[in-house]
């Protein structure tokens, strides 16, 4: 690689693409001195108006990036990590996955109400099936009473059906709204006792051909190695579940700090009917894992311990 080449960086053309993508570009400007250019790619996800549940949602925010890796039209791409599938291709490389941001889900709701302060009845839009499952499960379990609504779109979109009045609330990842500068506008940072989220969710992919070595290797930098064992258990669970990214399947691994020391690492999942009338939400916790097959063999013991309990009959028609 010359040093004067600029390296090509393969993006979904959305805000909040170009945004996330913007900040692995900076980065990588400043560990290599080498000049980032973005390159805009349209995706069947963006296109399709179809609900993700619909069009089979793994992958096809991912295809048409890793494509053009393929043909060598980008030096490398950045991803939702919660967009990728589990499975890993073996001529790409996951190089880096950098610290993550809040995984959390966020409510964005008409007069700044918090969610046990909806009128009976709300209108909550949310595109997502674990959303939906998790939401109605916790309204059922409070004596609430509320309709999740399916949407598609943006940022804009989403926000601008609770600005219209056309929905009380409005549900989103905490990390999209932080990348694109808009947190104030957050109503309620939903726990993680109430909502689990996307195995994933908050973490960004940094993906290469791997035999691009050296390249692979620069990339590397910007690892995080908690963030990369977290979301690899994670994602382990979702594998083993059998599910995809749109099925109704929560998971997050959080490090158990004690003063400036991790002590564990505690893996909870939860998959749920989407209207809320089952849920099965289980948690291990044990030695943070020192390597990708200990992160995977997590997973795979919780997901285990899941469908023991009845968590395959609830994912309905799953993607695999």
């Amino acid at each position: 690689m010359t040093a004067e080449k600029a390296l090509r960086l393969g993006t979904r053309r959305s805000k909040l693409a170009m945004a996330q993508s913007g900040h692995v570009a900076e980065a990588v400007r400043q560990l290599t001195g080498r000049e980032v250019e973005l390159v805009e790619i349209t995706t069947y996800g963006d296109t399709s108006r179809e609900h993700l549940a619909q069009i089979g949602g793994t992958g096809v925010f991912v295809t048409a990036l890793r494509d053009a890796l393929a043909r060598g039209e980008v030096d490398f791409a950045v991803h939702s990590l919660k967009d990728l599938p589990t499975a890993q291709p073996e001529e790409l490389a996951l190089a880096a996955v950098p610290v993550r941001e809040d995984p959390r889900d966020v409510l964005i709701a008409r007069d700044g109400l918090k969610f046990t302060d909806l009128p009976a009845g709300a209108r909550i839009g949310t595109g997502s099936p674990r959303r939906m499952a998790q939401l109605n499960a916790y309204a059922r379990s409070h004596g609430m009473r509320i309709e999740t609504v399916p949407i598609r779109g943006n940022i804009d979109t989403r926000i601008g059906f609770v600005e219209k009045g056309e929905l009380d609330a409005v549900v989103l990842a905490a990390a999209g709204l932080s990348r694109t500068g808009r947190s104030e506008e957050v109503t309620e940072f939903l726990p993680t006792d109430m909502i689990l989220p996307a195995p994933g969710q908050g973490a960004l992919a940094v993906e290469c051909a791997a035999e691009q070595r050296e390249l692979v290797a620069m990339l590397a930098e910007l690892d995080d190695p908690f963030t990369r064992v977290a979301v690899t258990a994670e994602r382990s669970l979702l594998a083993a579940l059998e599910a995809g990214c749109s099925a109704p399947v929560g998971a997050l691994a959080d490090l158990l700090v004690d003063g400036q020391i991790v002590k564990e690492m505690r893996l909870r999942g939860a998959v749920g009917s989407t209207d809320g009338s089952e849920l099965v939400q289980l948690s291990t916790t044990g030695p943070v894992p020192s390597s990708d097959d200990e992160a995977l063999a997590l997973g795979r013991e919780l997901a285990a311990e899941m469908l023991a309990k009845g968590a395959a009959g609830l994912m309905g028609e799953r993607a695999r």
